[in-house]
């Protein structure tokens, strides 16, 4: 049958059910038990022993079959499975007031993916298995549309990500991915917090887009006629607050980022900033590591991970080296010698380094060794450090090494997961720096920023010494989770309309390669 077909069907049935008195959507169902209890409480149950328990439990029928006056449901509910044994003269004895015919109704009218509620005993069957004796049965909600076939489930990518709900029915593992984000994201906060850092939220709309290099959304207000941006960073709001006398702040909250999609990037994705007086990027690497473990450490029970069949050793301490060295290490280049822009492209060039003609300096140039060559080999935690100041403008220059900032991030996989600074406290070199920023862009860059007047007159204020860290969640819940692309870490991830010409809009191919 067509699933147009079958909802036709289901339609049906629910008429036939309103005709015989019974409500297919009622109002709420109360379990004394969840299928995980069950499982556990008695998991010492011998096959073909019972035990006179009066329990109730709801949810899905994921499978049903039928013996003759016997029927084998599986019901799920957050938390597991647990089989259903359901004996016709139980049944009819149990429910003969409420429904003479229910074993009949059970198996005419009752469908998977319909939920329901049931009442009765415990025993494990001769085969093993633990199942709830089933007495009396109700239904909670009948379905209209059929679940994916048992044997292959929902295995087409996009779809799943569109239909995420169905994903989360037919693929328990990803409802663990999501309930591991959440204790991922409430273990970051509790560690800030125990630490007397506290949380104040900041603008979502903001009249000026700043605090990193990236293209924003934007949007408009009709009564106050302006244009507006999507925050593309907590940064600048959140250093505010520091100016204004607050020590220890952060922020964990959506970012929005006009940008491509890949299995790195969505463009709406979730971080953490955190910002403390008096500290620099050392106490932030500090911090990082400390928060990061302790996640891993109550999440998953261990340091010792895989991530798509590599093993990570999350054990601290990990290792710190600088930008240079890292570049010098995997090319042989020492960017520290070479006297002028033209000496350092023709070495760049040598040592297959690509796209370097518009590098309009040594730092931008070292940067880009660094992406094409280093980055990805970086598989074990390595705080990398010591940025150029032209790819970093709100960091305060290195205070031993010219040409430097003090920066750091923290890569993992090959990928960076976490961004640190000793925060900019200077407001006229902030200001230069801005200044420059903002004639990129008039110049056509579309990811610099812009000069926030307001900001920089809160640093004429005086904003003490200051450390700063972002960390991007969705990567952090992708290591800890083993998720191979940032969607499978993001509950609704942004696709196109499913009409759309386009071949690959989002790069599912690339996707499917890696499921």
């Amino acid at each position: 049958m067509s699933e147009e077909d079958i909802r036709a069907t289901r339609l049906e049935k629910i008429e036939q059910l309103k005709q015989l008195g019974i409500n297919p959507y009622p109002y709420r169902w109360e379990s004394t038990y969840h299928a995980a209890q069950l499982q556990e409480r008695f998991a010492d149950l011998a096959s073909g022993e019972a035990v006179d328990l009066e329990v109730a439990i709801g949810g899905r029928i994921m499978t049903r079959r039928f013996l003759g006056k016997l029927a084998f449901f599986t019901l799920q509910d957050e938390t597991g499975t647990i089989q259903l044994y359901l004996e016709k003269k139980q049944i009819q004895e149990g429910m003969a007031d409420i429904d003479p015919d229910a074993f009949k109704h059970l198996d005419k009218l009752v469908d998977a993916g319909d939920i329901i509620g049931v009442k009765g005993t415990i025993k494990r069957t001769d085969k093993g298995e633990l199942s709830v004796y089933v007495k009396q049965y109700t239904i909670l909600t009948k379905s209209l549309l059929p679940l994916p076939d048992k044997w292959h489930g929902l295995t087409d990518v996009a779809k799943r990500y569109r239909q995420r709900y169905v994903d989360l029915i037919v693929n328990p593992e990803v409802r663990q991915t999501f309930r591991r984000r959440a204790q991922i994201t409430a273990g970051i906060r509790r560690y800030l917090e125990q630490r007397d850092f506290i949380e104040i939220e900041t603008p979502v709309l903001q009249g000026e887009a700043g605090g990193a290099d990236a293209r924003p959304f934007i949007t408009y207000h009709n009564t106050l006629e302006m244009e507006l941006y999507l925050r593309i960073a907590t940064e600048l709001h959140l250093k505010r607050l520091i100016v204004g006398g607050f020590e220890k702040v952060f922020e964990l909250g959506r970012i929005f980022r006009n940008e491509g999609i890949s299995t790195r990037h969505n463009p709406e994705f979730t971080s953490v900033e955190v910002y403390q007086a008096y500290a620099d990027y050392n106490d932030m690497m500090a911090l990082t590591e400390g928060m990061i473990t302790t996640v891993a450490q109550e999440v998953l029970g261990t340091l010792q991970i895989t991530y798509q069949g590599t093993p990570v050793d999350l054990t601290p301490p990990w290792r710190r080296v600088t930008m240079h060295d890292l570049v010098k290490e995997y090319t042989g280049l020492d960017f520290n010698l070479f006297q002028t822009l033209e000496e350092g492209k023709a070495a760049a060039k040598n040592a297959g380094i690509e796209r370097i003609e518009d590098c309009p300096s040594i730092g931008k140039l070292l940067n880009e060794a660094f992406e094409q060559k280093v980055e990805e080999n970086l598989i074990q935690p390595t705080f990398v450090l010591d940025f150029p100041v032209e790819i970093s403008p709100l960091a305060k220059p290195h205070r031993a090494k010219s040409g430097l900032v003090e920066r750091f991030e923290l890569f993992m996989v090959g990928r960076e997961t976490a961004n640190s600074f000793s925060e900019l406290t200077d407001p006229i070199d902030q200001r230069q720096r801005l200044e420059a920023q903002a004639a990129r862009k008039a110049a056509g860059d579309l990811e610099a920023q812009g000069v926030d007047e307001d900001f920089l007159t809160a640093l004429e204020y005086g904003m003490p010494p200051t450390g700063g860290l972002g960390i991007g969640i969705d990567r952090l819940v992708m290591l800890l989770t083993d998720c191979a692309s940032i969607r499978d870490a993001i509950a609704f991830p942004l696709l196109k309309p499913e009409k759309s010409q386009d071949t690959d809009p989002e790069g599912i191919q690339e996707i499917n390669s890696l499921s």
